[in-house]
């Protein structure tokens, strides 16, 4: 039951930070519950399906195809969450200013709000279908279903309790800081998944390495830790990266704060106090 809990807390914890950043960086958008409601129906749909198939979809993966689906998936999360970080720049002002009544010019961002749904979807498909896959091997090597309940039913309590601790914390933030805050933190997670997705490409043969150990903190914090892992999931904490990895991370915050600075209409406009802005 134990080792049942603490994979299904991992699983549930990965997903539920991911979801309470980007439920926090949207606050005050128009409709952004159902946005998320859609996309963690979606996402349990999706787990759902996992389980139906569970045995054919193992075999499959017996090879490199979980790193495969992984990678595709992770991928994808960070378009997704670049594509909002970029509609935020450009909005976050608008909606700082009008947090219980969106402005027209923001509340057209169904856009965005399509891309919020992506994210959270595959943040649960993902990790709901890690979830289904490493269930099957446990009952497959002996464990009962009782012990797999209990254990996936506390690993998951646990696992959104912390989830909403986070997402209540980030609401702490003064408003006048709070997108900026946001944004750094959904930068920093879509750069730590784009590097994620490079290990598991890497683990498939489809990426070189390039420098095989950039440097070792595992006698600092190690990734297996609780908080190696919760660092991983938050910043792409990774103890022994490689070239590749840091190359996806450097590139993914780079592309995202020119994107933000390209988007910000705010960057162009002439300062409060010049000439231009007093007449």
């Amino acid at each position: 039951m134990l080792a049942t809990l603490l994979l299904v807390f991992r699983e549930v914890l990965e997903a539920a930070l991911i979801v309470s950043i980007v439920a926090a960086a949207t606050r005050g958008v128009s409709g952004r519950g159902a946005w998320i409601g859609g996309g963690l129906v979606l996402g349990l749909v999706g787990a759902m399906l996992v389980a139906a198939f569970a045995g054919g979809i193992a075999e499959a993966m017996s090879g490199m195809g979980q790193e495969w689906f992984n990678a595709i998936v992770l991928l994808a999360a960070v378009v997704m969450i670049g594509w909002h970080v970029v509609w935020m720049a450009r909005h976050g002002r608008e909606l700082s200013m009008h947090v219980k009544s969106v402005g027209s010019a923001v509340s057209a961002g169904s856009r965005p709000m399509t891309a919020l749904l992506m994210v959270v979807a595959l943040a649960v498909l993902r990790e709901g279908s890690e979830v289904v896959l490493f269930g099957y091997g446990l009952l497959a090597g002996g464990s009962s279903v009782t012990s797999l309940a209990v254990g996936g039913l506390l690993g998951l309590a646990i696992g959104v309790a912390v989830g909403f601790a986070m997402y209540f914390g980030l609401l702490k933030i003064p408003m006048r800081h709070f997108f900026s805050a946001t944004n750094g933190l959904l930068v920093l997670l879509a750069a730590g998944l784009a590097s994620t997705a490079a290990g598991k490409l890497v683990q498939a043969d489809a990426l070189p390495t390039l420098v095989e150990t950039l440097w070792d903190t595992s006698w600092l914090l190690t990734d297996q830790s609780l908080t190696g892992h919760t660092l991983h999931i938050l910043v792409g904490y990774t103890a022994q990266p490689s070239g590749i990895q840091m190359l996806f991370y450097g590139v993914t915050v780079i592309v995202l704060l020119i994107g933000m600075r390209l988007s910000n209409p705010s960057a162009s406009k002439p300062a409060a106090h010049s000439p231009q802005a007093l007449a």
